[in-house]
């Protein structure tokens, strides 16, 4: 990751997130290894009150990385103070098995200067899934 303070936070939300679902999905690098480029050991990740260390994290990756087959994320808006940043974005993706599915994320969290995620708070909601290229 580029580091935080080098982009506008907008801008740093969508790559973030782009970036490591996108290595995530197609790439075969060990899971652990892609987690250390995006996240610090310490990380808790906070989303409708359940809480995940970095184990947890790692072991959300195989369904991820089994299931998912389109993704797009869309920063509605994004604040930084420092190396905080608070965003509200939407994923929107396709399973495996099913339709689109499109989440709300309302995300207050806490990077390090080089741009490793060290905490998380999250609250999300389903949404109705956008059109294809809504919201481009």
């Amino acid at each position: 990751m580029k580091p935080l303070h080098t982009k506008p936070p907008e801008q740093f939300i969508a790559d973030f997130f782009t970036t490591f679902t996108h290595a995530v999905v197609h790439g075969s690098e060990d899971a652990s290894d892609l987690m250390s480029r995006y996240y610090t050991r310490d990380i808790v990740q906070v989303a409708d009150g359940v809480s995940l260390d970095w184990d947890r994290l790692l072991a959300h990756l195989r369904p991820v990385r089994k299931n998912l087959r389109e993704f797009r994320f869309e920063v509605h808006e994004a604040f930084r103070d420092g190396g905080r940043i608070a965003a509200r974005f939407t994923i929107h993706a396709r399973m495996r098995k099913g339709g689109p599915v499109s989440t709300r994320v309302h995300m207050f969290a806490e990077f390090t200067p080089d741009g490793l995620m060290r905490r998380s708070e999250q609250l999300t909601r389903a949404v109705t899934p956008a059109e294809p290229g809504a919201g481009e």
